[in-house]
C-alpha cells in the first residue's frame, strides 16, 4: 500500500472511531444527566470527595468498556488530574464529569469528555454536554465541529473588545500559583473588555472554538482538561501556546488558546 493510501485509510478510521466514541460518550452523559438535579450535600471533604467518585464511575462504568472494546490496544489514564507527557503508544485520556463539582452543585456547567492521544498528540475528542444534548468534536486535520456544523473561532483582532476567560485548574495550590492567577485576572481585567472566571476550562476552550469568546488562559492545569479543547480550539484556526507565546505541551506549566487575531497581545498581557 503506497504512503498516500496509508495516510487516507488511517484518517478513515479514525473518522469512524470518532462517531462510534461519541456515542460512548453521550451514553455516559446520559447517565450524568439521571443523576443531576438537587444540590448533593457534603460537610466534610471525605464527603465531597465519595459523592465526585460516585459521578465518575457512574458514567466511567459506561466509557471504559466501550471505548476500549472500540480500541483494544490503547492505554487508559487512570487519574483525570494527571499531567505531562505520556510513555509512546495510544492512550485514552477521559474526564467522566468535567465540571464535577458544578454537577453536585446542581450548576448546569459540566461536560463528559474522551480524547484519543497517539504518541502524544491528540488525535481526537469528544465533549459531550448532556444538559444541551450538544456534542463538540475534533478531529486531526479535519475541522471542529458542533453536532456537525464546523467550527471556526472568532474573527476580533482587538483585545480591548474581546471576551476572555480562565479557570482554577484544581483546589489546593499552592500560594505563589494562585497569586499568579490572580495578578493574570488583573492583567487582563485592564486590557480586555470582559473577563470570565468559572470551571471547567474545557467549556471556555470549546467557546474559543466556536467564536463566542476569544482567548482562554490557565496556569498548570491536566491533561484531561487542556487536551480535548486544545485540539478543538487548533482545528478550528485557533492558537495554542503556553503564557508566553512557546508551543505548548503537556508539559507546559501554562496554557493559552485564542483567536488568532489577539494572540500577541494576550502573550504581552499575560507576560506582565
Amino acid at each position: 500500500m503506497s504512503e498516500t493510501l496509508r495516510t487516507i485509510d488511517v484518517a478513515s478510521s479514525d473518522a469512524d472511531l470518532l462517531d462510534r466514541s461519541a456515542s460512548a460518550v453521550r451514553a455516559a452523559g446520559s447517565a450524568l444527566r439521571a443523576r443531576f438535579g438537587e444540590v448533593v450535600r457534603h460537610e466534610t471533604r471525605e464527603e465531597l470527595m465519595r459523592a465526585l467518585a460516585a459521578n465518575d464511575d457512574a458514567a466511567l462504568d459506561i466509557l471504559r468498556p466501550a471505548l476500549t472494546r472500540l480500541r483494544p490496544e490503547a492505554r487508559w489514564v487512570e487519574d483525570e488530574l494527571d499531567g505531562g507527557a505520556l510513555p509512546p503508544g495510544e492512550w485514552w485520556v477521559v474526564d467522566p464529569a468535567e465540571g464535577n463539582v458544578n454537577h453536585l452543585h446542581a450548576l448546569p456547567d459540566w461536560a463528559v469528555t474522551a480524547t484519543l492521544v497517539r504518541e502524544n498528540r491528540p488525535v481526537l475528542t469528544v465533549v459531550h454536554l448532556p444538559l444541551t444534548g450538544e456534542t463538540y468534536t475534533a478531529l486531526a486535520g479535519a475541522g471542529a465541529h458542533l453536532d456537525g456544523r464546523r467550527l471556526r473561532v472568532a474573527p476580533t483582532t482587538d483585545l480591548g473588545l474581546g471576551i476572555v476567560a480562565t479557570s482554577q485548574a484544581r483546589p489546593d495550590e499552592d500560594e505563589a500559583l494562585v497569586r499568579r492567577v490572580g495578578s493574570s485576572i488583573t492583567a487582563m481585567l485592564l486590557d480586555a473588555l470582559v473577563v470570565r472566571t468559572s470551571v471547567p476550562a474545557t467549556l471556555h476552550l470549546a467557546n474559543v472554538a466556536a467564536g463566542r469568546i476569544d482567548a482562554f488562559w490557565q496556569f498548570a492545569g491536566a491533561r484531561a482538561d487542556l487536551l480535548p479543547g486544545a485540539l478543538l480550539v487548533t482545528e478550528a484556526g485557533g492558537r495554542v501556546s503556553d503564557t508566553e507565546g512557546s508551543p505548548w505541551t503537556p508539559q507546559s506549566g501554562s496554557f493559552l488558546a485564542t483567536a488568532p487575531g489577539v494572540h500577541a497581545q494576550a502573550v504581552a498581557t499575560l507576560s506582565r
